[in-house]
């Protein structure tokens, strides 16, 4: 397995992102990943019970469609609390992109990321798609990367190739993610796409596992969102032999793991106002749930997060989230060894002598500058 720094696109794929006006600063906010071969899309949404107009399309076309060959993204506005007219939106993009393309409206799926509560500029979307379809290209996820982003101040990508048999693979991915990030899933989009030639099975299966270990283990201030996606499409043309179970499946799996994760950590270290990116690992839980609750239970304390900003070794908030995680953890079995706070990485480990499960959650410390982002935001 070989990491590769800069986004590399796998085969068969292109991308471009454009400035249609969406957004004020007239930076990139539309942007666009093409496959020319029909793909298997698998996705994970957030579990909000509030759904965001184009997660609502997404759904339909993935129960009603097998293959997928475009994703539209635009940032600067999320297209959520938008009623019916919101989803008649996000449907007439996909219809845009679906009749530059000459393809399936239901093989388009949409995604958007922004400001709640305000309907998208169809027109400003309609004169973008032109350039964004000309413009396609196997070098385009440069563009594309940055047209998603929003309160981002840097562009997150990672690229990895595995050898299946004797093919080369590649899984390349992009994400977007500064804020309101929370389980489950993190208030953020990811986009990944592969070559692999792989049974949707086991593709559902390892994008489940991969997510679990990352996505949902991030925390920036315990704010989950309307809008997120992780989407992965899988479009075969790398020609390996089919991925289903065993060997394969476990290579191709931990590839996935790595880039979730690598995209995880990224959102977090370009947390809104953060100066510090903590890594919280809990051992000798019951179980790995209860491992994992602790965890996130100490990183969405906002005593603690405050308490790292300010170099401030309180053990006292630790004691005190975990106290109050409802489990029943008593003093004696408590253990607590916080590092250095004086660098930028932090580490806390807490021990529950419960039990050998264990759960590693990153998080990032709460500032001043969090507050001054998001009381302007809109």
């Amino acid at each position: 397995m070989k990491k590769i720094l800069n986004a590399i696109l796998p085969k068969g794929f292109k991308a471009n992102g454009v400035a249609c006006g969406l957004k004020k600063s007239g930076k990139l906010d539309l942007a666009l990943i093409y496959s020319r071969f029909p793909a298997l899309a698998c996705a994970k949404f957030t579990t909000s019970s509030i759904l965001a107009a184009p997660l609502i399309v997404c759904k339909e076309h993935l129960k009603a469609f097998k293959r997928f060959q475009a994703v539209l993204v635009n940032s600067g506005n999320a297209n959520c609390f938008t009623g019916k007219a919101g989803i008649q939106d996000a449907r007439e993009t996909a219809g845009y992109v679906a009749q530059a393309l000459g393809i399936e409206q239901g093989s388009v799926l949409v995604n958007s990321t922004g400001i709640i509560g305000k309907r998208l500029d169809l027109g400003k979307i309609k004169q973008g798609i032109p350039e964004l379809v000309s413009g396609l290209s196997s070098f385009g996820i440069h563009k594309a990367k940055t047209a998603i982003m929003t309160t981002d101040t840097f562009a997150k990508e990672v690229s990895l190739r595995i050898k299946i048999g004797d093919k080369l693979v590649r899984i390349c991915g992009i994400a977007k993610g500064a804020g309101m990030i929370a389980p489950n899933m993190a208030t953020m989009l990811c986009f990944i796409m592969t070559d692999a030639v792989i049974f949707r099975r086991a593709l559902d299966k390892a994008l489940g596992a991969a997510v679990d270990k990352s996505f949902n283990r991030i925390s920036v201030d315990g704010c989950m969102s309307t809008n997120d996606t992780v989407l992965v499409l899988a479009n075969a043309a790398a020609g390996n032999e089919i991925i289903s179970a065993g060997a394969d499946l476990e290579k191709f799996a931990k590839a996935l793991e790595l880039i979730c994760m690598v995209l995880a950590k990224m959102v977090v270290s370009d947390a809104e106002g953060a100066t510090k990116f903590i890594q919280i690992d809990v051992y000798q839980a019951k179980d790995v749930p209860e491992a994992k609750k602790v965890a996130l239970d100490i990183a969405n304390s906002v005593l603690f997060k405050t308490a790292v900003f300010g170099e401030n070794p309180n053990f006292g908030r630790v004691a005190a989230a975990v106290g109050a995680s409802g489990l029943g953890i008593k003093e004696e079995q408590l253990k607590i060894r916080l590092g250095t706070l004086k660098g930028k990485k932090v580490r806390l480990a807490v021990s529950l002598s419960r039990g050998k499960a264990k759960c590693t959650v990153y998080t990032c410390d709460l500032t001043p500058e969090y507050v001054k982002i998001n009381a302007a935001y809109n």
